[in-house]
């Protein structure tokens, strides 16, 4: 894997253009290299790229539990749920672009394989989600939702 290291002008344009997309900061630079050197992302890459995110997002999850730091930890697993699911979309040959799009793209999977579980355990990533905004959940909460991230994980995994 590369490390990159970045002037800070460049790390926070890179952090609020990934913000204003709604897209992790290493999908943005990924797409960006993938124009300059004018190589096209094929659906096995973008489906590797989600895949290796998810499980980057699900071990940063896990030590940020670890460490009791419960707000960032929500988000990582939010992070892994989304990932996942544009993992299994890109195998589609589909591109999630927002929230609404991954809300729209897991409800269509839920009644795809009549799966009324696929709702429930992504209802616990977006509990996450909301939690990073409002850290409301007890402790104990927060880590029951992240073992039914990794239950979601877990299932949508197989579908690529």
């Amino acid at each position: 894997m590369i490390s990159l290291v970045l002037p800070k002008k460049l790390e926070e344009r890179i952090k609020e253009e990934s913000e204003r997309l709604e897209i992790p900061e290493e999908e943005l630079v990924l797409k960006a290299l993938s124009e300059y050197l004018k190589e096209p992302l094929d659906p096995e890459s973008k489906v590797e790229l989600h895949l290796k995110l998810c499980e980057k997002y699900l071990k940063e999850a896990e030590e940020l539990l670890a460490k009791g730091d419960y707000i960032q930890a929500s988000e990582k697993a939010w992070g892994a749920s989304a990932q996942i699911v544009k993992a299994v979309a890109a195998k589609e040959g589909k591109e999630l672009r927002s929230h609404g799009e991954l809300h729209k793209f897991v409800v269509e999977l839920r009644n795809r394989l009549n799966d009324s579980e696929i709702s429930t355990l992504w209802s616990s990533a977006t509990s996450l989600h909301q939690n990073f905004y409002e850290n409301w959940l007890p402790e104990d909460m927060v880590k029951d939702l992240i073992e039914n991230v990794k239950k979601f994980v877990e299932k949508l995994r197989k579908l690529v």
